[in-house]
């Protein structure tokens, strides 16, 4: 903290920024691209032209896919297209700044993702807004243990694409700004270890109990552990008609989902170490 704001000379902020970005935010995340992606331009020819740069196919997905005009538009020069970009996000309202940032990490070049989304989490902790990347989308999730938590659960489960498919999917139900679907959400994070556990068993029919049982004769699963996940299984399971009186409910908030994704993600991070330890 700077000097003048430990001692009460200049306001500190205090409330969270989550309809509405300050100059502050913005600018930060302007240098979040400035130094991550425009300081980062490579060519693959020596004349050094736009086309032939690495962000050639960001500023084509710019034209066609956000700001969805015509690619004849797109300047022949790098530097009149950077132009157009900068006044967008500095012109645009907030939320289209996040839809802007957020569509860069989905498609800049692969090399600069990871430094980009870094950079834009430290900038979006630092203005304290409300939102977060969690794998290239932003979410409400502020919790650095929930994001690691929901990452890890992503990056252990890829050769499990049922499971990962699963919860890409809660998290894209949840972080959805214009639309959030939380039922959904919650649907797709038990079905994430429904899915792995099933996968780890061995039996493509067998259910998420018959599965769990496999699990613990062959890893020693803790039947505390078995127990909980029954449980967490049980409050939306369809079986008994609890997941479908629950999920009815238009009363499942963004709290209820959070819990089931993180929670979820957890429970998979625990399974994928317990087999890991036997393998």
């Amino acid at each position: 903290m700077l000097f003048s704001k430990r001692k009460g000379l200049s306001p500190a902020r205090e409330a969270v920024q989550k309809e509405g970005m300050d100059d502050a935010l913005r600018h930060g995340l302007w240098n979040a691209l400035h130094l991550c992606i425009w300081q980062c331009i490579t060519y693959t020819h020596y004349n050094q032209t736009f086309r032939s740069s690495n962000v050639y196919d960001l500023f084509q997905h710019y034209w066609h896919n956000l700001f969805k005009i015509p690619l004849d538009n797109l300047p022949e020069y790098l530097d009149g297209a950077h132009r157009r970009v900068r006044k967008h996000f500095f012109e645009c309202q907030w939320h289209e700044a996040y839809d802007f940032i957020e569509f860069t990490a989905q498609n800049c070049p692969e090399e600069l993702k990871d430094e980009y989304v870094k950079f834009c989490n430290h900038i979006l902790e630092k203005e304290l807004s409300a939102y977060r990347f969690v794998d290239l989308q932003l979410t409400d999730i502020t919790s650095e243990e929930e994001i690691e938590s929901i990452e890890a659960a992503i990056g252990a489960t890829t050769k499990y694409s049922g499971a990962n498919k699963h919860v890409r999917t809660a998290l894209g139900f949840l972080s959805d700004r214009k639309s959030p679907d939380y039922r959904n959400s919650v649907k797709e994070s038990i079905s994430a270890v429904e899915s792995l556990c099933v996968s780890i068993s061995g039996d493509p029919k067998a259910t998420l109990g018959a599965a769990l049982n496999s699990i613990e004769r062959s890893h020693q699963l803790h039947p505390a552990f078995k127990k909980a996940l029954s449980s967490l299984y049980g409050y939306t399971s369809d079986s008994d008609g609890i997941r479908h009186a629950l999920l009815e409910e238009s009363s499942i908030s963004y709290s209820d989902a959070k819990f089931m994704l993180v929670a979820c993600s957890a429970f998979i991070n625990y399974v994928l170490g317990k087999t890991s330890e036997k393998s």
